[in-house]
């Protein structure tokens, strides 16, 4: 059990909002970096998803350059990287670049989903069993970071020696023995997929073995908020983003009315996709700091990686805003 109060950091899925482009979603990911690095969050990090029209942050390292170009101190990083959708060095020379150009700020999750459907696995070229190498390539991408490459005569450069901590991502037991064995912090994905969140932290620390990077087991918990000045504001937008994920999942072209998604998610159907959003702090700066403190006891967490889901830029400033005034956080 962490002895501190955990750390808090954001997760920014670089959202494109209605009636808004991509440039205009890198824009907001630049303002909250900013706002983070201003109020003392630790890290923000960005997500590899591909074919969300409503995600922005598909090529990840790119935009990890452009808000750390407009930042100054705060930590940037992936989280994460779908390795099994790129080569380790591949990978190497990005983070390595972006160590080299940004040092002591870049982090590196992995994850080995496609952060994608199957239609848009194939058109990124890749095998459908590439996942099956993933601990294989974790391993060849340290050799590359660390200057140890277990590939002879290839080197990563930039990349050799920069020694970019890696991070292991996961919403089960393979991430958790897979970050346990190898030393390395472990991201729980319990922000969107909550199920195995106390299963897996308890095999992960059980099992962890110190390695070069890291001695004593560390674990991230990934936790939406939903943060206002009153209550009733945050249950309202609470209710527009759950209505927004049912149309998600509703097959493209169709439209659903406010009134069609509360019934489809009065269904077990809409159950389903509210689970999701289990570990949601929602409701005044107060409510939602008591819901941040009992969640990391119950996630053992010694950081908790929030995901500000309000429906707007505006408000999920003013979200994570509200929750730095209460967390007390201090800018390094």
């Amino acid at each position: 059990m962490p002895a501190t109060p955990p750390a808090l950091s954001i997760l920014d899925l670089a959202l494109i909002g209605k009636g808004q482009t991509a440039r205009d979603a890198f824009a907001n990911s630049v303002a909250v970096a900013r706002l983070a690095e201003r109020r003392g969050y630790r890290r923000v990090w960005y997500a590899e998803h591909h074919n969300m029209a409503q995600i922005g942050s598909s090529a990840t390292s790119v935009l990890i350059a452009h808000v750390a170009a407009h930042t100054e101190t705060i930590r940037l990083g992936a989280g994460g990287i779908m390795l099994p959708n790129h080569s380790p060095l591949t990978i190497a020379e990005q983070f390595g670049t972006l160590e080299e150009l940004h040092p002591g700020r870049i982090d590196l999750g992995l994850g080995r989903a496609p952060g994608s459907d199957q239609s848009t696995l194939r058109a990124m070229r890749r095998d459908h069993t590439s996942s099956d190498r993933f601990p294989q390539d974790v391993q060849e991408l340290q050799g590359y970071l660390t200057g140890a490459s277990v590939i002879p005569g290839v080197d990563a450069t930039p990349g050799k020696g920069t020694n970019v901590p890696i991070y292991i991502l996961g919403s089960s037991l393979f991430g958790a023995k897979l970050a346990a064995a190898f030393g390395l912090p472990y991201a729980f994905a319990s922000h969107f997929s909550p199920q195995a969140l106390r299963q897996a932290v308890g095999t992960y620390r059980h099992e962890f073995q110190p390695s070069e990077q890291l001695a004593e087991p560390y674990v991230i918990a990934g936790v939406n908020a939903i943060v206002s000045d009153t209550a009733d504001d945050a249950q309202a937008q609470l209710l527009a983003v759950r209505r927004s994920r049912v149309r998600m999942f509703v097959q493209k072209g169709i439209t659903v009315t406010d009134e069609q998604a509360d019934e489809i998610l009065a269904s077990p159907q809409g159950h389903q996709i509210a689970e999701m959003m289990r570990y949601t702090a929602v409701g005044t700066p107060d409510e939602a700091q008591e819901f941040l403190a009992s969640f990391a006891v119950h996630a053992d967490a010694d950081e908790l990686m929030v995901a500000p889901s309000s429906p707007d830029i505006e408000a999920r400033l003013r979200s994570l805003e509200l929750l730095a005034d209460v967390a007390d956080l201090v800018p390094a």
